[in-house]
């Protein structure tokens, strides 16, 4: 019997009850791909987070709270939502050590947004203040698995590939996003109002970043399934 790719999921935490809790499409995401997921201990400590990086075969970072300005030198702005010091803590230095080690690197949302400021980039901190002429509903309603808006793909890289398509419309629910992209990354898909929804880095086994939430719509489209499908793989190789 093949072992499955083991697969940290990285917590979400909940400051007014002070607990870590997960939303399911993250865990089910992978299972369906083949990968084992397991929720990660919420912890800064340096020798946790160095056997963590090395035990697992990839990372996924989940969404949730605002990554604390300081991060990418700003100070905050009054529509800048809640932070997490607890999170941007333990997921800035597992990001620096799993991308040493090149492990495969899946972020979704608040991780795509982490990816970018880890990599040199920065964030509107609102999208509505900052990017005020968009007309793009970036911050839907529920029900959070129907898509909400278009997204174009660059055509021949890698997430069309995958997808085997340059347009898909994906769901949407996220207050910031890439302002200055990261120096290295390539942009893999936008929404029409200019945002970089996705991206990679070359020269890594796997690193992607998506906007959107596939997690949330894994029983609702065709294409979020391959993008956890994509990530194990890797994982697993």
């Amino acid at each position: 019997m093949n072992r499955r790719a083991l697969i940290g999921v990285l917590p979400i935490y909940d400051k007014s009850l002070k607990c870590c809790w997960m939303i399911p499409g993250y865990m089910q995401g992978v299972l369906d791909a083949g990968g084992l997921p397991a929720i990660l201990p919420l912890t800064s400590d340096e020798t946790a987070l160095e056997s963590i990086a090395r035990t697992y075969d990839g990372l996924l970072f989940t969404g949730g709270s605002d990554i604390d300005p300081s991060h990418y030198g700003q100070a905050p702005i009054p529509e800048c939502g809640e932070t997490c010091p607890e999170r941007d803590a333990m997921e800035t230095s597992l990001f620096r050590l799993a991308l040493e080690l090149d492990k495969p690197m899946l972020g979704i949302c608040r991780g795509a947004q982490l990816f970018n400021v880890m990599l040199g980039g920065s964030l509107y901190q609102d999208i509505p203040t900052g990017l005020s002429a968009s007309h793009v509903d970036h911050n839907q309603k529920k029900p959070y698995d129907r898509p909400i808006h278009s997204l174009n793909l660059v055509e021949n890289e890698f997430l069309s590939d995958i997808l085997e398509t340059d347009k898909i419309w994906v769901n949407s629910a996220h207050h910031q996003g890439v302002l200055n992209p990261a120096p290295g990354i390539v942009p893999l898909a936008r929404s029409y109002d200019g945002l970089i929804e996705s991206f990679r880095l070359p020269g890594k086994r796997f690193l992607l970043a998506v906007q959107w939430h596939p997690e949330l719509s894994i029983h609702s489209d065709e294409y979020s399934p391959k993008i956890f499908s994509s990530f194990v793989r890797a994982c697993a190789e």
